[in-house]
């Protein structure tokens, strides 16, 4: 099946502004299952250069950066991918001990995945929440990460929020809504408490609807051996497929910001964006 992704991204200022260097974040990243066949990405305020470099967690990201004063900044974007036939559960769990929890992670991959396995403070009442899910899922490690995920989406109501960082995950819990990235963020804090590696993904979901409105999305990834990492997506209740299309993971959700960069100058700004995805 291939995949046309146009998304424009524009911020206007009511003064003139210097623009920072700028990183962008809006590569979809290829997987066995998911080629990227074009890529293309204008500016509409004239950058003075332009690189394509990989971050600390191994995203590409698009460097701009600027000489000019400008009122506008504009970011036109258009993907074409084509994804196989895939099927999210064919993994086994290697080795055995990685099954059931708790498990341990070697030196070695604690060293890797440390970002990824850092802890936060989060209520007792949503460690309870998470413990009957263990418990009901006979402390199997799939099925708890599985059953976590589908029990979000049934208590929570899934919101838009265009931009801000994640909730925290006490204030999620309490109010049961919040945005793809809360309910993300939420899960991932949850996971950690339990040891497993767990980091924040952006990108975009297709799916049919009748009149289609896309935006982008936000999900996790768990890191258990013979799985690799693998998506969750608790704003769906569903382990991601062929038509999750991942842009940027990391351990901070931060990080995986589409526009990363500041401004020199007092004007107030206004974000207008507009996404669209084709099946062809």
């Amino acid at each position: 099946m291939n995949y046309k992704i146009i998304h424009e991204t524009t911020y206007i200022f009511d003064d003139d502004v210097f623009l920072e260097p700028h990183y962008l974040r809006f590569r979809p990243k290829q997987t066995a299952f998911i080629e990227l066949t074009s890529f293309s990405i204008a500016l509409k305020s004239e950058p003075e250069g332009h690189s394509v470099i990989e971050d600390e967690e191994h995203n590409t990201i698009d460097f701009y950066w600027f000489e000019k004063l400008t009122t506008s900044l504009t970011i036109h974007v258009q993907s074409c991918l084509q994804t196989k036939e895939h099927n999210p559960f064919n993994f086994i769990v290697h080795p055995d001990s990685f099954n059931t929890l708790p498990f341990a992670y070697s030196a070695h991959q604690q060293q890797i995945l440390f970002a990824s396995l850092q802890k936060q403070a989060i209520a007792q009442e949503l460690v309870d929440y998470a413990n009957a899910i263990l418990d009901a899922s006979h402390f199997n490690t799939i099925a708890f990460v599985t059953n976590l995920t589908s029990q979000i989406h049934q208590d929570f109501i899934v919101e838009y929020r265009e931009d801000g960082p994640p909730l925290s995950p006490n204030s999620t819990f309490k109010m049961k809504r919040g945005s793809c990235r809360d309910l993300s963020w939420m899960q991932i804090a949850l996971l950690r408490n339990y040891g497993i590696a767990a980091r924040f993904v952006s990108g975009y979901f297709y799916f049919d609807m009748e009149k289609p409105i896309y935006e982008l999305h936000a999900w996790v990834e768990v890191f258990i051996p013979g799985t690799g990492w693998l998506g969750f997506d608790p704003s769906h209740g569903i382990l991601t497929g062929n038509t999750h299309f991942a842009v940027a993971s990391s351990a901070i959700p931060e990080n995986t910001m589409p526009v990363s960069g500041g401004i020199r100058g007092s004007a107030t700004s206004k974000l207008t964006t507009n996404l669209t995805i084709i099946k062809q």
